[in-house]
C-alpha cells in the first residue's frame, strides 16, 4: 500500500488535507477504522474508506450507500488515503484536486468476514461487517466489468440482516456524524462556497441535520482511539 498517488495529486501548502505519516502506526486489536466522507466537489459523491495495511482503501460512491440489499451501488476505487484523513472535515480550496466541501458522514470500525483481505481484494469480492454510527451489519464490495472492464469498478451491496431495509439513509440522515452539520454549514464555517456546498444537502434538510440529534459517542470518538480502547 502506498500514498504516492495521493500525495502526487495534492499541494499540501494549499490544501488542509493531511499528507499522511511517512510510516503509518500499526493498528492494535482486530477492528479497523471505517469512514464515509460526503464530498461536494464537481459533483456530490460519497467516499467509502476502510483501513487496511496502514492506509484507507478508498472508493467513490456516486449515489451513496443503500440499506436495500436489492440495490447495487457503483463504487469506483480511487487512490489509497492516509489513515488520518478519516478525521478530515472541511473545505478543499477551489482549483485544488477535489476542490469543495467534505463532511464526515459516517464513521466507526469494520471487521473482515474473510480470512485473507488481500486475497479477497485481488479476487474482487470483499465481505465485511460495519460498526458505524449510521451503517451497520454485513456488506460486500464486488468488482465488476463495467465501464470498459476497468478493474477500478466495484459494487457496494448490503447483505440481508437486521440492519437492512428500505430507509433512504443518505436523505434521512444527511448531517455530519461528527458535528451534525450540513455541507453548507461546514462550508460557511471554513470560508468555502456555501451555495455550491448546499447543493449537496437535501432540499428539506434543516441545520439540525437528521443525525439523531447530537452526534453519537461512536461518531464523536476517533475510530483509531476507539479501536485501541478495546
Amino acid at each position: 500500500m502506498s500514498l504516492k498517488e495521493y500525495r502526487k495529486k495534492r499541494r499540501f501548502d494549499t490544501t488542509p488535507e493531511p499528507s499522511g505519516y511517512e510510516e503509518a502506526p500499526a493498528p492494535s486489536g482486530k477492528a479497523f477504522a471505517y469512514v464515509i466522507q460526503k464530498h461536494q466537489a464537481s459533483h456530490l459523491h460519497y467516499d467509502f474508506r476502510l483501513e487496511w495495511n496502514g492506509v484507507l482503501l478508498s472508493w467513490a460512491v456516486p449515489k451513496g450507500p443503500s440499506l436495500d440489499p436489492s440495490v447495487k451501488r457503483l463504487a469506483m476505487q480511487v487512490e489509497d488515503h492516509p489513515v488520518e484523513y478519516g478525521d478530515f472535515e472541511g473545505v478543499i480550496p477551489e482549483g485544488e484536486y477535489g476542490g469543495g466541501t467534505v463532511m464526515v458522514w459516517d464513521r466507526g470500525s469494520w471487521t473482515p468476514e474473510v480470512r485473507d483481505v488481500d486475497a479477497a481484494m485481488a479476487k474482487g469480492d470483499l465481505k465485511f461487517t460495519l460498526y458505524g454510527a449510521k451503517l451497520k451489519g454485513s456488506w460486500v464490495l464486488v468488482r465488476t466489468r463495467g465501464f470498459g472492464g476497468k478493474r477500478s469498478s466495484w459494487l457496494l451491496i448490503k447483505h440481508r440482516d437486521r440492519f437492512a431495509g428500505t430507509k433512504e439513509i443518505t436523505l434521512e440522515e444527511p448531517g455530519s456524524a461528527l458535528t451534525g452539520r450540513l455541507l453548507a454549514e461546514i462550508a460557511q464555517a471554513a470560508g468555502g462556497n456555501v451555495e455550491k456546498a448546499g447543493a449537496g444537502d437535501p432540499p428539506t434538510a434543516s441545520p439540525k441535520a437528521k443525525t439523531g440529534g447530537r452526534a453519537s459517542r461512536v461518531a464523536r470518538a476517533s475510530p483509531r482511539k476507539r479501536i485501541r480502547a478495546k
